[in-house]
């Protein structure tokens, strides 16, 4: 989270870098709590380069499958040690592979930036 500047009331967002590096250490311990997850990857202004002061992370993650409904999956993910408030999104390789076919699935496969992948292993399907 922002943190302010010592006897200022300047406030300091964290940049694209430290941003990057906590979702990166960040997926690597979901993926020890999750063997279903398969990728992790962020959108939107940090992706592009255009964050600033009160921008969120849009995280994308695709899953093998999930019993829950789409709206509730993000529930299992705790983001509170992720240095600027998340949108998560938690999409099966099945929804994935369909929404890649839409307008707005290429310009989110385009744009996003993939932090964690599980390697491939007999029998997985593709999630790319």
């Amino acid at each position: 989270m922002p943190v302010r500047s010592l006897n200022s009331s300047v406030l300091r967002w964290p940049d694209k870098g430290r941003v990057d590096r906590a979702i990166r250490h960040w997926s690597r311990e979901q993926a020890h709590k999750h063997p279903h997850l398969l990728r992790i990857g962020y959108f939107g202004s940090y992706a592009r380069g255009d964050w600033g002061v009160g921008s969120d992370l849009d995280l994308l993650v695709v899953v093998e499958s999930s019993e829950l409904p789409f709206e509730r999956r993000g529930l299992g993910f705790d983001t509170t040690k992720l240095p600027v408030p998340v949108d998560l999104l938690v999409y099966t390789v099945e929804e994935w592979g369909r929404l890649k076919k839409s307008p707005f699935g290429r310009r989110l496969a385009r744009e996003t930036v993939w932090v964690w992948e599980r390697g491939p292993s007999p029998g997985r399907r593709a999630c790319a």
